[in-house]
């Protein structure tokens, strides 16, 4: 299961989904370190279960490393409870939990958003989850509004009605991405009986016919407490919030067992036909992909942690096999594996995209082969340490914020029935074999079981249709209602428990090596972890449209050997400490990424240098990477969020402007390694890399490592410079249209070019993006165009504000059909605050969420490591990581309403929507 990895088979409600990196990883590959039971993070250690009398199981974790509690609700209710004609109901529900009370007929999501508080919710095939991380005063709050919507959540015509829409958005979103439907027809053919065989957020056709009784008699059934675990974690004393938990979830009556009563599906393992041929879809597409699919135990089986172990060796990081036999011989540009352990008997998937030119079926064959040889042979002791290395330190990466830790525990309670289930686990891994590896191979790899689907693209160059463009205005004419009054809202809210907190949060020490490089550190000694960011003003600003993509090529070919090291070499070292270090180029930048448990801080700062001073860009290494980035850039032009931004920026941004540059096939084919060796000679220096260290270490030894491994690291000459042309906004409203055939939803930006984040209007400007659009369900936008007429699954407005003035943008998914009605609607109210501007409520309401949000940021060590880096790289003062929710504070009406004069442009935006033409038939 790769540790959590079930949650990536969710559906999300939020479209900003963080995750935690658990890819690449350390050591020196000839002697891997020996493997033991993960012992230095006890995720059950302090959690105390309690059983109210109505049936909830109630899991208590006080973690008092900042000032922060994280409550959620576990529901043991996902897709595998959905009978004929019920395909998405679970997630139908999900998106009503949202929908208000009896008692607070209101979005949950404005009152959430109000608390500060960090939520979202998903659902899985087992599972349905509601999540929220607040400041610690805020706790009492939290449990009211979770404990009212298990008992009185409002399902009724209306809330039902428009989130429908919300919803079929939401699936038709999927169904621009071909790897989508390709799993969609694999698992429907290997589970053609069984509900995990339907995607978890169901079928158009059966989210169309839901009744609100046929909904409502689905929540009566399984939201009930003796069937929810709730979980809390974090600054909070136990004995009074259980208290606290008695008073307001205690109240909830249970019913499950006096109404229709919970049904469990069979546990019986449907035979699984012989899949004698693959599934081929032959459709709208770029690139070519490859799935197989094999049946597998449910999650208490013994055989699970070999079959993890198993799948490590096959797909964790580049020493992997398939990797090795797949993409480094040039047959894919990337392969992956997860393991799907369920409440009932799930499966084993591997998935492979080509690379340009080749056969999926010769990547089948080769994959066979990979997988017959891992059967015939034992493992060496090697591959099985570093995989189980990866797996037991990917737990602990996985863990080092409170939020995280109450996601392990509620899964391990809901899916596994038992909060100490990840230390079993973790334990049994330390003792799988050679033998064992072989063994499930031989069991569950099984060619007669195997279901696998090609997706054979109908455009094999990734091409568009001709886009058609102009300046015109949409022929809507469409009057918003009232904002939401902020003041009506709070007599919804529960109260907050008077706040003692008086932490602050700690500031680095920064200091500069002679040669010039920034360094910052945080000790934070709450997990044994080591979270690094850095960058390197090495970004994609440099490339000129010539040669664009040469910064994101330098960068993916870091990594690909050094004048002592090899590629393999290079993984194998990391991977064998399950430590990761990633570079990707960003505009203004070479973002830097990093973790390790804090034993291999040494051999992780050590490849970071050898890799920044001494990469050699072998040929060979090089032209697989350019194979791999076309085939990465012929997916990005299919999907139409990716050509949509591309376009929308090449709009706002003049041709002699390094913003309006972006890759393309020419451009890539056009970049020689000469080009490669000059780019990196030229910007990768000392004296423009930034990198900040968070956790365990001592900053003595580290600043001596830092000194040994790149004092020799020396500039030469001046620093590139860049002198970025003024910007001006187009005079009138620009309209483009990118058509890309097959796609179900459009994706629309609408904005221009905005302001640096250093620019003093700023924090106004952050205060005035949360009332406009800084959430989908609290903002005017998403309270219009999503709650009330449900055209979109998600809007959001936000200001990418770097060293260098990004654009202001709106983006929204829509039903094509859809598409004009609410660009109307989104120019109507950029209009509406032009002139009615805002209430002293929403100013109050939106500084306090940003302020009370602020810390459950700052309780993650790997966010905090991007905050300080980010504001150093910005130019910001070293007390800003203290000082951000005073600024917040201080800001006035008088101040937003300067900012809305000044950037709040609506007859000057840009509006680009990318996606199929609309066609004559309105969805209903």
């Amino acid at each position: 299961m790769k540790l959590r990895s079930y949650m990536l088979i969710g559906l999300l409600l939020s479209l900003l989904l963080s995750t935690v990196p658990v890819s690449g990883h350390l050591t020196n590959a000839a002697t891997p370190p020996a493997v033991a039971p993960v012992s230095t993070l006890s995720l059950s250690q302090g959690v105390k279960k309690t059983v109210l009398d109505n049936g909830l199981t109630v899991l208590t974790k006080e973690i008092h490393t900042a000032p922060v509690v994280s409550v959620q609700v576990w529901y043991k209710v996902g897709s595998r409870n959905e009978g004929k004609g019920e395909s998405g109901i679970s997630h139908q529900l999900e998106h009503l939990m949202f929908k208000g009370t009896q008692e607070r007929p209101v979005q949950f999501g404005r009152l959430f958003s109000a608390l500060g508080s960090q939520f979202n919710a998903f659902t899985s095939y087992d599972e349905t989850v509601y999540f929220g991380t607040v400041r610690r005063d805020k706790l009492e709050a939290l449990l009211t509004l979770e404990a009212d919507r298990m008992k009185n959540s409002l399902i009724g015509t209306e809330q039902l009605t428009s989130e429908k829409r919300v919803v079929i958005s939401e699936l038709q979103g999927y169904e621009n991405s071909p790897s989508y439907r390709l799993n969609r027809a694999v698992m429907q053919a290997a589970f053609p009986n069984r509900a995990y065989g339907l995607p978890v957020g169901g079928t158009k056709a059966d989210v169309e016919k839901f009744t609100v009784d046929q909904v409502r008699n689905y929540y009566q059934r399984y939201y009930s407490p003796e069937n929810a675990t709730l979980v809390i974690t974090g600054d909070f004393t136990t004995e009074p919030t259980i208290k606290a938990v008695k008073e307001t979830f205690g109240k909830v009556t249970p019913r499950a067992n006096k109404n229709l009563g919970i049904q469990e599906p069979k546990k019986a393992v449907s035979a699984v036909p012989a899949q004698k041929t693959p599934i081929v879809l032959k459709e709208a597409g770029s690139a070519a992909l490859l799935q197989a699919v094999y049946p597998l135990p449910d999650l208490k089986h013994p055989d699970v942690p070999a079959i993890d172990v198993m799948d490590m060796i096959l797909t964790g990081g580049r020493s992997s096999r398939l990797y090795q036999d797949l993409v480094e011989s040039g047959l894919a540009s990337a392969v992956s594996g997860s393991a799907a352990e369920l409440i009932e008997p799930g499966w084993y998937e591997l998935n492979a995209t080509a690379a340009p030119g080749q056969e999926l079926g010769k990547i089948a064959q080769v994959m066979q082969q990979s997988l017959v040889k891992l059967q015939q042979q034992p493992v060496t002791t090697e591959e099985l340490n570093r995989a189980k290395t990866q797996l037991q330190a990917s737990f602990i990466l996985g863990n080092q914020d409170i939020t995280s830790q109450a996601n392990q525990l509620g899964y391990n309670q809901t899916i596994a029935e038992d909060y100490h289930f990840v230390e079993k686990y973790l334990a049994a891994i330390a003792k799988v074999t050679p033998q064992d590896v072989q063994r499930v191979a031989k069991t569950y790899l099984n060619p007669a079981k195997q279901t696998i689907g090609f997706f054979e693209p109908s455009q094999a160059n990734g091409e568009q249709a001709d886009a058609s463009g102009g300046s015109s205005r949409t022929s809507e004419n469409f009057s918003p209602g009232q904002p939401v009054d902020p003041a009506e809202l709070a007599k919804y809210l529960p109260p907050a428990t008077s706040s003692t907190s008086n932490s602050q949060q700690a500031l680095p020490e920064q200091f500069t090596l002679a040669n010039g490089l920034r360094v910052l550190l945080l000790r934070d000694r709450s997990v044994p972890t080591i979270n690094l960011s850095g960058q390197i003003d090495a970004g994609t600003v440099f490339d000129g449209n010539q040669k664009a993509g040469l910064a994101n090529l330098t960068a993916n070919n870091l990594m690909n050997g050094t004048k002592t090291q090899d590629a393999l070499t290079l993984a194998e070292t990391l991977e064998d400490r399950g430590a990761s270090l990633e570079f990707s180029a960003s505009r203004e930048g070479v973002n830097i990424g990093a973790q390790g448990l804090s034993a291999d801080l040494p051999i992780l700062i050590q490849t970071l240098a050898d890799v920044t001073q001494n990469a050699t860009f072998p040929a060979d290494q090089l032209e697989l990477t350019r194979q791999r980035v076309l085939t990465s850039l012929k997916v990005q032009l299919d999907d139409p969020q990716s050509l949509g931004r591309r376009a929308f920026q090449q709009v706002i941004y003049p041709e002699n402007h390094p913003f309006h540059s972006f890759a393309t096939i020419e451009s890539l084919n056009n970049i020689t390694r000469d080009d490669v060796l000059r780019f990196y000679r030229e910007h990768y220096r000392p004296d423009t890399t930034t990198i900040a260290l968070v956790g365990d270490f001592e900053p003595a030894k580290v600043k001596a490592l830092l000194n040994q491994s790149f004092g020799k690291w020396q500039a030469q000459g001046k620093s590139p410079q860049l002198n970025l042309p003024p910007v001006e906004l187009p005079a009138t409203l620009t309209r483009l249209n990118k058509v890309i055939p097959g796609k179900a939803e459009a994706v629309t930006y609408l904005g221009y070019n905005g302001i640096s984040r250093k620019d003093p209007r700023y924090y106004a400007a952050l205060v005035l993006n949360q009332i406009l659009g800084g959430d989908t369900l609290s903002s005017r936008l998403g309270t219009e165009v999503r709650d009330r007429q449900g055209l979109t699954y998600g809007i959001y407005s936000g200001f990418a504000a770097g060293v260098n003035p990004g654009p202001f943008l709106i983006q929204m998914q829509t039903d094509p059909q859809d598409a004009e009605k609410a660009i109307a609607s989104t120019l109507a109210l950029l209009k509406q605050l032009r002139e009615q501007g805002i209430t002293q409520a929403e100013l109050n309401t939106a500084k306090r969420s940003i302020s009370n949000s602020y810390p459950v940021d700052l309780a993650n060590p790997s966010a905090v490591a991007s905050i300080i880096l980010d504001n150093d790289v910005y130019g910001l003062s070293p007390q800003e990581i203290q000082e951000f929710p005073r600024q917040i504070e201080s800001v006035t009406m008088a101040d937003v309403q300067k900012v809305i004069q000044e950037l709040i442009k609506p007859e000057n935006v840009v509006i680009v929507t990318a996606g199929s033409q609309p066609t004559a038939q309105k969805r209903s």
